[in-house]
């Protein structure tokens, strides 16, 4: 298996870039990426063209149940996007440069904005199954480890060697979208919190889960923060929602248990509310300018 820090040529990227302009007349300014079971997101496109993974060079391949492997183009109220139906995980066996490969490819094709969206189990005590939290800042336990997406030689031509992650989530794209939901009478659901990021695949023990609370993780998961980091780093605005899927236990006398099947369930139930949130956001966000 590679290592995380194994290098990606900047013209490996640009070859993927250059055979999907090729192929699409689309030109996204906006990239989504779908996390376990929101894959329907990428559905409320119009006008699309779709390109399984199997089909792009150099593209990895997703092989986690909920994520269907195809990069689908179109417009979403006014503005081109692109959206990841199936993301890439260390736990895959993939290195994180495989992992965040397609963001830098969106990049290349002129994305100005990152989406993220994963499933996630609620740390935090008020937190319920189903309820939605707008990321505002994220804890890399991998990162701790050395398991970085940006360990290794860097590339200028994509970011500086130390890039700052103080504002790793745009604070005017989560104040919209807490705005948005107020108005689509969802704030009672929809919280502002804090992910972070497990290696997985096994969900947490009820020791690491304590240690987590005690951190000040609201939400725990096994994706999202290697695309996030590799999309500041080359100057993408990011927007991320994590949809709790279950309450993570921290309790010895609990008998609750999480399995990946009750994740795709609870984001088949709130797939609808996420699409109106992400649709909403992406036709009010301001490109080129700031929101």
């Amino acid at each position: 298996m590679m290592h995380s820090e194994e290098l990606i040529r900047y013209e490996t990227y640009q070859e993927t870039a250059e055979w999907l302009l090729s192929r699409t007349k689309h030109r996204p300014k906006v990239a989504i990426i779908c996390g376990s079971g929101l894959g329907t997101l990428a559905e409320a496109l119009a006008n699309q063209e779709t390109f399984k993974y199997t089909d792009i060079p150099n593209f990895p391949q997703s092989t986690v149940q909920g994520h269907a492997g195809q990069l689908i183009f179109g417009e979403l109220k006014g503005k081109t996007c692109v959206c990841m139906q199936g993301r890439f995980h260390m736990f895959e066996g993939y290195p994180l440069a495989k992992v965040t490969f397609p963001v830098r490819v969106f990049r290349l094709l002129g994305v100005e904005v990152l989406i993220v969206t994963n499933a996630a189990g609620s740390i935090a005590d008020g937190y319920n199954t189903g309820d939605i939290m707008i990321i505002k800042d994220h804890i890399n336990i991998p990162g701790f480890a050395g398991q970085h997406p940006l360990c290794g030689p860097n590339d200028e031509r994509f970011g500086s060697r130390f890039p700052c992650l103080s504002d790793a989530y745009d604070r005017s794209l989560g104040k919209l979208a807490l705005d948005i939901s107020r108005e689509i009478d969802h704030s009672d659901c929809i919280h502002e919190g804090v992910y972070c990021m497990v290696g997985g695949p096994s969900f947490e023990t009820i020791a690491e889960a304590r240690l987590l609370h005690k951190l000040g993780a609201d939400a725990v998961g096994m994706s999202t923060v290697p695309e996030v980091t590799v999309a500041r780093h080359c100057g993408l605005r990011v927007f991320g929602l994590s949809l709790i899927t279950n309450k993570v236990t921290k309790e010895y006398d609990c008998n609750e248990a999480v399995d990946h099947e009750a994740v795709l369930s609870i984001g088949k139930m709130r797939a609808r509310v996420v699409e109106g949130l992400v649709t909403e956001l992406v036709a009010r966000m301001e490109l080129n300018m700031g929101c």
